[in-house]
């Protein structure tokens, strides 16, 4: 069978993918046509039903679920590795954010939904691709930005500085990793099916953390100019055993985001 299958060029999803859809691992005559798309791009995908199997920001899961169900292999949780809200002028007085312009790459981005349960009141916000925040701050387009991916290692080498760690928020209050961003599949394919993709993406991470610390050609043409140790840091931060299996410590933290996501946009509707 044949499956559109759409995902970043980031470092932590072309590690994942580079196995399956590069004829290294058992794909059982299955095969892949590959869409390598940024993280707002890849959410607008999902939510128009374009894509067979589809990475996604978490955020965007409770707008997809009619048409697509979550895979347990091939996503990105974590500990200490969420979104960090930063400026070029240090800030101490959080309730002062919610005066401030602030780029957020996405509006229905993971981000977005971490910034908008730490800052509720905060509504002057303009959504930009994740790689041109930190030039947005720089050049004072905006105030502040949500930073995402490899930005998180480079912002301090541009002059910026970290308001609040917005995944150590969520962490703090919810009390689960932060979800990221998973795989979906499209329910137009029966659960067998879907549990045999899942099973494949599952291999493909094997594959890799077997041959880690191997940075692989795939990853690295599409890495955008990164040096070998930032695709390392940006690999070891989002890809680890929630990858591999998201297990009940997973589900229950997806099961988290769902209910923030629900209380925020209930309180929003009032």
């Amino acid at each position: 069978m044949h499956f559109s299958l759409a995902f970043s060029p980031c470092p932590n999803d072309t590690f994942i993918f580079d196995a399956m859809v590069n004829g290294k691992i058992d794909t059982a005559n299955h095969t892949f046509e590959v869409h390598l798309e940024d993280v707002q791009t890849l959410n607008e995908a999902a939510i128009a039903n374009k894509y067979h199997i589809s990475k996604i920001s978490y955020g965007v899961l409770p707008l997809v679920q009619n048409n697509y169900s979550l895979l347990q292999s091939g996503g990105a949780l974590g500990k200490g590795v969420g979104p960090l809200l930063v400026s070029k002028k240090a800030i101490e007085n959080l309730l002062a954010v919610n005066e401030l312009t602030i780029a957020v790459p996405g509006i229905n981005t993971t981000a977005n939904l971490l910034f908008s349960l730490a800052f509720p009141n905060a509504q002057k916000k303009q959504y930009l691709v994740f790689n041109e925040i930190e030039n947005a701050v720089l050049s004072g387009q905006v105030d502040a930005g949500v930073i995402i991916h490899e930005n998180r290692f480079t912002y301090q080498d541009k002059g910026l500085k970290k308001i609040i760690d917005l995944g150590a928020y969520w962490e703090e209050t919810v009390k689960a990793p932060i979800p990221l961003g998973g795989i979906i599949m499209q329910n137009q394919f029966d659960a067998s099916t879907q549990l045999t993709i899942a099973g494949i993406i599952r291999k493909s991470v094997e594959y890799a953390f077997n041959n880690y610390p191997l940075i692989t050609d795939y990853v690295r043409c599409h890495a955008q100019e990164m040096s070998e140790d930032v695709m390392r840091q940006h690999i070891d931060l989002y890809v680890n055993n929630y990858s591999i299996d998201l297990g009940h410590e997973g589900k229950n933290a997806v099961d988290q985001l769902l209910k923030v996501y629900q209380e925020i946009n209930r309180v929003s509707t009032l």
